[in-house]
């Protein structure tokens, strides 16, 4: 971990230098080089964005045969589970796609709050309305809370069943988790967070979207 964090550190660093030599200005400089960072690292586990996004897309069209499931078998909810997961296993689909995005960049999170603890040159650079990306804002925490949730939310899977229930709670609670762990944080480490939100929800969009007009030039 060690390893990570230290390269996590130079990898930042060296972004830095290069946007600080077109942006001398400090208090552009530093929050330029956050959404750079967080726009290579989108683009690296964009892969496996992708994966996820594609298994939500499947769950929404799973919902009509889940309903039919939970209908046949109302009187027997462990039979009814038991031919969900088989359905899913079958179709290559995850009930709980919506939550991993933010599971994938929970290590990458952890490594970035080491970065900008023992980054010093952050201390009192201002960015956007920010006062000081050292220190906490809770604009940009709740920022944080509501890009999580519609991040999440764009990959839940619709209709009533149990998996789209616990989906949707799931999505929430840590929504909120997100709100009051982020008034804890640095400012740095929160606009990374946001932002890799913001590029979540957009490539969810374009990839939905994208789906969309495939099932239709093939219907």
């Amino acid at each position: 971990m060690q390893y990570l964090n230290s390269a996590f550190v130079q990898f930042f660093e060296l972004i830095h230098q290069w946007v600080a030599i077109v942006t001398p200005n400090k208090n552009i400089s530093y929050g330029v080089a956050i959404i750079l960072m967080t726009v290579i690292i989108k683009l690296v586990i964009l892969p496996l964005n992708i994966k996820q996004v594609k298994s939500s897309m499947v769950m929404n069209e799973l919902q009509p045969e889940i309903k039919k499931l939970q209908e046949k078998y109302k009187n027997d909810p462990q039979k009814s589970q038991q031919e969900m997961m088989k359905l899913y296993k079958e179709k290559g689909a995850n009930p709980l796609s919506g939550c991993f995005p933010m599971l994938i960049q929970w290590p990458i999170l952890i490594a970035l709050y080491y970065v900008f603890n023992n980054l010093s040159g952050i201390n009192g650079v201002e960015f956007l309305w920010i006062k000081d990306l050292a220190k906490s804002d809770i604009a940009l925490a709740i920022l944080s809370g509501a890009t999580t949730y519609f991040s999440g939310s764009l990959m839940m899977p619709s209709g009533n069943s149990a998996q789209a229930k616990q989906s949707a709670t799931m999505n929430i609670s840590m929504s909120v988790f997100m709100i009051i762990f982020s008034w804890k944080l640095k400012s740095a480490l929160v606009l990374y967070w946001v932002i890799s939100n913001l590029i979540q929800i957009a490539q969810t969009v374009v990839m939905k979207k994208l789906g969309m007009h495939r099932s239709v030039s093939n219907a």
